[in-house]
């Protein structure tokens, strides 16, 4: 059986208080692990209606919302457009290069220039402990030229490394300035949710980005 929907709710309107932030404000995906990204404005602004794993905007007050509990969270931030994006990249995210999707729709859509481009990855499921099988070493071999430095194999058993293949990405895109926070949420249960450490009964932990009004204060 899922979350009560009342609770989740509850608890996004304490997050959102906690952070003085406007719920009606706040944009966020029914995420999918795809590499769609959804162009976020006022007039289309919903909570999990549009069916996503990256986010953009540009309209001042608008907040970009995921959720995660060991895929990563991808915070982009150009500051010469003043636009940003938000990215949820599990391991079939990945293979999909929604990095480099988000990347690419702030430039179509805004006109970033990728090296003025910031990123910032997220806690998310580390290398040590993100044993995976045959089925992301495939999807592997697909997505990346040179997959083999992106798992470790030690002991019979194969480890997949998100963060670097998420940083590969961005370069590739041509991010100017990527940042990994390389924190481990399975190893870190007491701060962040893990699906894998936590056996699947857990809950999200969220990412919040957004253009700052100019008018209000810092």
């Amino acid at each position: 059986m899922g979350d009560d929907p009342a609770t989740v709710d509850a608890n996004f309107r304490l997050a959102c208080a906690s952070l003085n932030i406007d719920p009606a404000r706040v944009a966020s995906p029914f995420q999918v692990h795809g590499n769609r990204v959804w162009h976020v404005t006022a007039e289309n602004i919903s909570f999990r209606k549009e069916r996503a794993d990256g986010m953009i905007t540009r309209e001042p007050g608008i907040l970009l919302h995921m959720r995660f509990a060991d895929c990563t969270p991808l915070l982009f931030f150009d500051p010469v457009v003043r636009a940003v994006g938000l990215g949820h990249a599990g391991w079939r995210g990945t293979m999909q290069n929604v990095a480099g999707a988000v990347v690419a729709a702030m430039a179509d859509t805004f006109g970033s220039d990728p090296a003025n481009i910031r990123l910032v990855i997220g806690p998310s499921i580390g290398e040590c402990c993100y044993q995976v099988g045959d089925d992301v070493w495939r999807a592997a071999e697909q997505a990346f030229a040179n997959p083999e430095p992106l798992f470790n194999r030690t002991n019979g058993d194969m480890r997949f490394n998100l963060w670097e293949a998420n940083r590969q990405q961005a370069e590739a895109a041509g991010v100017g300035e990527i940042v990994v926070s390389g924190i481990c949420t399975a190893c870190h249960t007491d701060d962040f949710f893990s699906h894998r450490a936590e056996h699947g009964k857990t809950g999200r932990f969220g990412a919040f980005i957004g253009v700052k009004r100019e008018n209000l204060k810092p």
